[in-house]
């Protein structure tokens, strides 16, 4: 059985100093027991934790992700949580709404959240920010290593760059350790920065061959399946059709109120990308695009993760969505386009207005892919000095 970090964090012999701690993490921060990390360094004579740092959804997981998460004390341990989500920055610059001071009165700061292994992930991004403000504040950095749980898939997709420059391609391949050590280093950060590394993990490994319990990182993230699709359905999010924020399968549920959910499934089904199948489905989101209206569209059910490509099947969905329906459009912005922005580009914008415009649809699918695949083919070989496991 794979021994996570916070289990041989609190295992290894650190001496008699108890140091002050901050702790970055969400309902997530668990033992293979499903044991708190909150609790269990609160109640550790190990360290003494002085303080909690919420991101994306809070230290609970019952914050929305459009709310501001103010500074509160959590009822439970009586400690003060600190908002790392907040838009903009803290009165004197930390990273959206936390205080440099905040991180520099503790003698360290632990970060242990499950990542799901996509650049779109939120909580890379946390990562990257942590790491900068505790360089400028001086305070080291200890990340409590977690498996990626679609560690198989290996590297894929366009490169684009996190905060600082750091580029990632859409499906990284890397553990939350092995990003914390790229980060400090693409982005020339003077970090103290250390790894407990996991025992007995290895990236041919998907999370349920783990014998641990799948704990959501975020309510839009409840199972691994939504994990294995989401680096390929995220693009919806800069559609005008729902991704499924609002349903119990938020990024399987992919939908509008003007599609035909029997065509739809049918013209994909036709295309047949290896490893899944696309099943009508009608669902009505309680919340985000298309709310509370009768929707349309397909499931994404993956049947064989060997074959499956989340990257081929997402942009196969949103080149057909854009070539079947008139009302397809992307979401616009002050800033421009939000899908340039996740994808590193326009390819995927320019390429639906080429279907529409009588490009042979398959022919422009495989295009798009292939290109992305030559960006990420060698970023973990180029990067092996990051990784910690086989």
């Amino acid at each position: 059985m794979v021994t996570l970090g916070i289990e041989a964090f609190l295992d290894a012999d650190r001496g008699r100093v108890s140091p002050t701690v901050g702790l970055v993490t969400n309902p997530s921060g668990v033992t293979a027991d499903l044991e708190s990390t909150i609790d269990l360094l609160n109640g550790s004579d190990a360290v003494d934790l002085e303080a909690l740092f919420g991101p994306t959804h809070g230290i609970r997981g019952n914050e929305h992700s459009q709310d501001e998460i103010t500074e509160h004390i959590d009822e439970k341990t009586g400690l003060p949580v600190y908002d790392l989500t907040s838009q903009g920055t803290g009165r004197n610059g930390g990273p959206n709404g936390t205080t440099v001071e905040q991180i520099a009165n503790l003698d360290r700061l632990i970060y242990d959240i499950q990542e799901v292994g996509t650049r779109f992930s939120t909580f890379a991004r946390v990562l990257g920010r942590v790491l900068a403000e505790a360089a400028k504040a001086d305070t080291p950095v200890t990340v409590l290593d977690r498996p990626n749980p679609i560690a198989p898939f290996g590297s894929a997709g366009t490169l684009a760059g996190q905060p600082g420059g750091a580029a990632l391609p859409i499906v990284h391949g890397m553990t939350v350790g092995e990003l914390g050590r790229y980060f400090a280093n693409e982005m020339a950060l003077d970090a103290d920065l250390s790894i407990v590394e996991m025992e007995r993990w290895s990236r041919d490994r998907w999370f349920d061959d783990l014998e641990l319990t799948w704990v959501p990182p975020s309510p839009n993230m409840p199972s691994l399946d939504t994990a294995l699709v989401y680096p390929g359905t995220c693009l919806f999010e800069a559609t005008t059709l729902s991704e499924g924020r609002g349903t119990t399968n938020p990024f399987e549920l992919i939908g509008a109120p003007w599609v035909d959910a029997t065509a739809f499934a049918a013209m994909l089904n036709d295309i047949d990308p290896p490893g899944v199948k696309f099943r009508p489905a009608y669902f009505t989101p309680m919340f985000s695009k298309h709310e509370r209206s009768d929707v349309e569209g397909v499931q994404v059910h993956v049947l064989d993760r060997e074959t499956f490509d989340p990257i081929r099947v997402g942009v196969t969905m949103v080149l057909t969505a854009f070539y079947e329906y008139a009302e397809c459009g992307w979401v616009r912005t002050n800033g421009g386009y939000p899908i340039d922005e996740l994808t590193g580009g326009s390819e995927l914008r320019t390429a639906t207005a080429d279907v529409r415009n009588g490009a042979n649809l398959r022919m422009t699918i495989d295009h798009v892919v292939e290109g992305w695949e030559r960006e990420a083919a060698q970023f973990l070989e180029e990067n092996a000095e990051y990784l910690l496991y086989d």
